[in-house]
């Protein structure tokens, strides 16, 4: 999806990016920006908003989850190196 789409869904929905932005706690002028292709979207907001908009694929983990899994492979490069 592109973001010429993503804009033609809010148009036939009737929903705001402003108001989507509002009920996801992004700042919309940060959707905006990502919308008119302004960020990079590599991380943090930028990278969320463009994963839950459908113009990148990906999935958007909070800090507790990016620790469990990055712990993970800590252990798991340390049992191989045993």
């Amino acid at each position: 999806m592109n973001a010429n789409q993503v804009r033609n869904m809010f148009n036939e929905s009737g929903l705001s990016v402003s108001e989507w932005a509002r009920l996801r706690g992004f700042s919309s002028g940060l959707v905006y920006q990502v919308l008119d292709g302004k960020r990079k979207c590599m991380r943090g907001q930028s990278h969320q908003i463009a994963v839950a908009l459908g113009l990148k694929p990906g999935s958007s983990m909070n800090v507790e989850e990016l620790n469990t899994k990055l712990e993970k492979i800590s252990q798991e490069q340390k049992m191989v190196s045993l």
